[in-house]
C-alpha cells in the first residue's frame, strides 16, 4: 500500500483502509463507527438488484446513508444485466456516489440465484453485467471478486483484466476461491499476480486480522489499499492500529475495558435509533457478543445478554458487567 492517496473516480480517500461488505454486519451505525475509528472507506451492505425488494424495510434501511460522510459506496448484486444497470441507476438516485458490484459472495442463497461469486464461472456475462453498470451511471464502478470459483478453476486474472475492460475503477479481491469459502488460508501469491496483470487499484482481502499482518499482505500482494472484515467485528479499532503501524512501525496499545465499554454503549444507542428498540435490541446480540469476546467472564455475560428484550435492560447489564471488570482490574492491581 502506497503512500500515495487512493482515489475512485474524483474521490481521494483520507487513507487505503477499506471496511468489507459484510451483510447483518456493516449497516449505517457501524460503517459510521468504523469511519470514525480510522477506515478510509465503508462499502454498504449489499442491496438485491430485484426491484421489488427495493421497498422493503431491509432493503431501506441498508440504503441509508443519512449523515456519512462522502463518498458513500452502495454494493449491489445480481445475475441480470439490465436490472444490475437499473439497480445502479436507482442507487445513485437515492445518494450513493460509487457503486460497488458484488461478484465475491460465498454464501449458497446468494450463488444459487447466480448472483456474488456464482458469475466467476461464467466471463461473458461478467463482462456484460460489468459493462451495462458502467454504461448506466456517471458515478465510479468498482467491483468485488473471489480468485476463482473452485481451485482448478482461478480464473481471476482473466475476471479482473474483463473488469479494467469494462471500466471497472477499482478491484477487492478475497484471497480464496468460492468453494473455499472461509477455509484454509487466503492465497496472496493469487492477488499478487493479478495485482501485476492490471493498472486499476486493487484492495487486498483475506485474514487480515492485526497490524503486523496487515503489513505481510501489502508486502506479498503490492495492493494499493486493504479490506479488513470479520477481524473488524467487536473491533472497530483495527482500522487506527494498522494505519498508525504502515506509517510509524510502532503498535498502539489495546483499547482499554472502560474504552471498550464507552464504544459499545455510544454503538448500542446508534443500533437502538437504527432498528427501533425492538429490532435495535436484537442486532446488538452479536455486535455484544463480539465486543466481549476474550473478556473475562465474557461467556456468562453473552449467555444472559440473549435473554434480555429490552434496551434498557442491555444497557444496564453491560453497565453491571464492565463495572465488574474494572473492580476486578482494581483489586489485581
Amino acid at each position: 500500500m502506497s503512500d500515495k492517496p487512493l482515489h475512485i473516480g474524483p474521490y481521494r480517500l483520507p487513507n487505503n483502509l477499506f471496511l468489507a461488505p459484510m451483510a447483518g454486519v456493516t449497516d449505517r451505525p457501524f460503517r459510521q463507527l468504523c469511519r470514525k475509528l480510522g477506515v478510509g472507506m465503508a462499502v454498504s451492505e449489499m442491496i438485491t438488484a430485484n426491484k421489488t425488494l427495493w421497498a422493503s424495510k431491509k432493503s431501506l434501511l441498508r440504503a441509508n446513508h443519512d449523515g456519512e460522510p462522502e463518498p458513500r459506496s452502495v454494493q449491489i448484486a445480481g445475475a441480470d444485466p439490465q436490472m444490475m444497470a437499473d439497480a445502479a441507476r436507482h442507487n445513485v438516485a437515492e445518494g450513493a456516489h460509487i457503486i460497488d458490484i458484488n461478484m465475491g459472495c460465498p454464501a449458497k442463497k446468494v450463488c444459487n440465484v447466480m448472483a456474488g461469486s456464482a458469475l466467476l464461472q461464467h466471463e461473458k456475462l461478467v463482462a456484460e453485467i460489468l459493462e451495462a453498470v458502467v454504461n448506466a451511471v456517471e458515478v465510479p464502478v468498482t467491483l468485488k471478486i473471489r480468485t476463482g470459483w473452485d481451485r482448478d478453476n482461478r480464473n481471476g486474472v482473466r475476471i479482473a483484466q474483463i473488469a479494467e475492460s469494462a471500466g471497472i475503477q477499482a478491484l477487492a479481491i478475497h484471497g480464496r476461491t468460492r468453494a473455499d469459502a472461509y477455509k484454509g488460508e487466503a492465497e496472496y501469491e493469487t492477488i499478487a499476480k493479478i495485482k501485476s496483470q492490471i493498472q486499476i487499484p486493487v484492495i487486498a482481502n483475506g485474514d487480515i486480522d492485526s497490524p503486523q499482518k496487515a503489513l505481510q499482505v501489502l508486502q506479498k500482494t503490492g495492493a494499493d489499499g486493504l479490506m479488513i472484515g470479520r477481524a473488524a467485528q467487536g473491533n472497530p479499532w483495527i482500522f487506527q492500529q494498522v494505519q498508525h503501524y504502515l506509517q510509524t512501525g510502532q503498535l498502539l496499545t489495546a483499547p482499554t475495558s472502560q474504552e471498550i465499554h464507552q464504544t459499545l454503549l455510544s454503538h448500542l444507542h446508534t443500533l437502538y435509533d437504527f432498528y427501533g428498540e425492538y429490532s435495535g435490541v436484537r442486532m446488538a446480540r452479536k455486535h455484544i457478543a463480539w465486543y466481549s469476546k476474550g473478556l473475562r467472564n465474557g461467556n456468562t455475560f453473552r449467555e444472559q445478554m440473549n435473554t434480555l428484550e429490552q434496551a434498557e435492560q442491555q444497557l444496564a447489564f453491560t453497565d453491571t458487567f464492565f463495572a465488574q471488570l474494572a473492580d476486578k482490574d482494581s483489586l489485581a492491581a
